[in-house]
């Protein structure tokens, strides 16, 4: 049993990171926790798809001295999806912190329960 949890240690410290990161959007109130909560589930997800597509002794796929046979190198679809999913990711959270601001702004707060109650308490004087 430990032998496998150390040859899979990198795979398990990924698991570990995703849940620390889905109990951190979970549990907290707060916007910004939940923004970091969320940033650590997409680095471990990149965490795992990366040490699942490294294969030990294996060449990166550059060919130089043209076609070789394609056993010798990596499959470079794990790194594409790593650096597609790096972009969405930043990009996700540019516009999460950018709405954040703006509900800083109007309700001089981030923690969503208060949020909550002040648009509920708006919403019944305008009935």
């Amino acid at each position: 049993m430990l032998r496998i949890l150390w040859d899979s240690r990198i795979q398990s410290a990924a698991v570990i990171l995703f849940a620390v990161g889905f109990t951190t959007l979970l549990l907290n109130r707060n916007l910004m926790k939940k923004i970091v909560g969320l940033n650590i589930m997409d680095t471990a997800a990149y965490l795992f798809l990366t040490s699942i597509g490294y294969i030990e002794g294996r060449l990166p796929p550059i060919l130089a001295d043209g076609v070789a046979d394609a056993s010798a190198y990596v499959n470079p679809l794990p790194a594409g999806l790593v650096l597609t999913g790096i972009v969405v990711s930043v990009s996700v959270t540019a516009v999460l912190l950018a709405l954040s601001l703006r509900l800083y702004k109007r309700y001089h707060t981030l923690d969503l329960d208060t949020i909550y109650r002040i648009v509920h308490e708006e919403a019944e004087e305008r009935e």
